[in-house]
């Protein structure tokens, strides 16, 4: 662009004074064979805005099904919270009737690491883990988070994978910084969880979002320090590693197609953040 044409963010300002100076870094890393986001995968400040409001909502619903669910309730019962939630505050489930998947909400117990059909039949026990993973559209922007739920007194052995999760997504967090590299949040995600003996999944990952329910980048979180596509301010995409207590393998159910289960019958626990990167660091959108 010429220096003194509208920026290409919409922001009104010139490109000088506006992307100018982040383009030619951009571009200065890309000289040197890095992997480098372009401009689709940027959000403008207006995105910005709308997007966040998309995100408060989606936090809303998860605060929601912390205050209801418990042991003795069906996974259906969690999807009509969200479902209802959702809508009554002007905002579509984004799970529902995507590429097919039945229902509003994901809800994956103990050895299923994600995509869990809520089911009448499915009732949640004293000492199960669940990952409740909701993902919401409001005025056309979309927000994902997850979090996990610890129902009632549960195992040492379930806790502790489920705070060493935690801290992996934290970790992780520290690393998404402007000019790291996708690669430093996988090695820190990766090497924390191997530390405390567990394995992280490495074909399921975390994706962009904001204008589509995933868009670019598809974010692995086993691959090396250094790695990957380079981070810069205005990218939007989710942490939210899929730990396992044994094996990183898996298979998909074949009478539903989707739920993921441990190939080990492992427990596997998974939280999601949704994160933009900013000047000097990020900002959690929703968890």
């Amino acid at each position: 662009m010429e220096r003194n044409e509208p920026c290409w963010c919409g922001s009104g300002k010139k490109y000088k004074k506006c992307h100018m100076a982040m383009d030619e870094k951009i571009a200065l890393h890309a000289e040197k064979g890095e992997i480098v986001p372009d401009h689709s995968m940027i959000k403008t400040p207006e995105q910005i805005e709308k997007i966040r409001i998309s995100a408060d909502l989606n936090t809303a619903v998860l605060d929601h099904v912390a205050a209801h669910i418990h042991a003795g309730m069906s996974t259906a019962e969690i999807d009509k919270l969200v479902y209802d939630f959702t809508t009554e505050h002007g905002g579509i489930p984004a799970p529902l009737d995507y590429q097919g998947f039945p229902k509003s909400v994901c809800t994956s117990i103990n050895n299923e690491i994600c995509h869990g059909i809520p089911d009448e039949s499915i009732i949640l026990q004293e000492g199960d883990i669940v990952n409740v993973d909701v993902s919401t559209i409001l005025d056309g922007y979309f927000s994902d988070a997850s979090r996990m739920f610890c129902i009632g007194e549960v195992s040492e052995r379930a806790r502790r994978l489920v705070r060493v999760t935690e801290e992996c997504v934290e970790l992780g967090l520290k690393e998404a910084k402007p000019w790291n590299h996708l690669g430093d949040i996988a090695d820190a995600i990766n090497s924390h969880a191997k530390a405390n003996g567990y394995s992280v999944v490495e074909d399921i990952g975390g994706h962009g979002i904001g204008l589509e329910f995933h868009e670019e980048p598809w974010v692995s979180y086993v691959t090396p320090k250094g790695s990957e596509m380079l981070l810069v301010p205005g990218m939007m995409f989710t942490i939210e590693p899929m730990i396992n207590e044994g094996s990183p393998d898996f298979f998909i159910d074949e009478d539903n197609g989707w739920t993921v289960y441990t190939e080990d019958d492992g427990l596997s626990a998974q939280i999601e953040y949704m994160v933009l990167i900013t000047e000097d660091g990020a900002e959690v959108l929703t968890k």
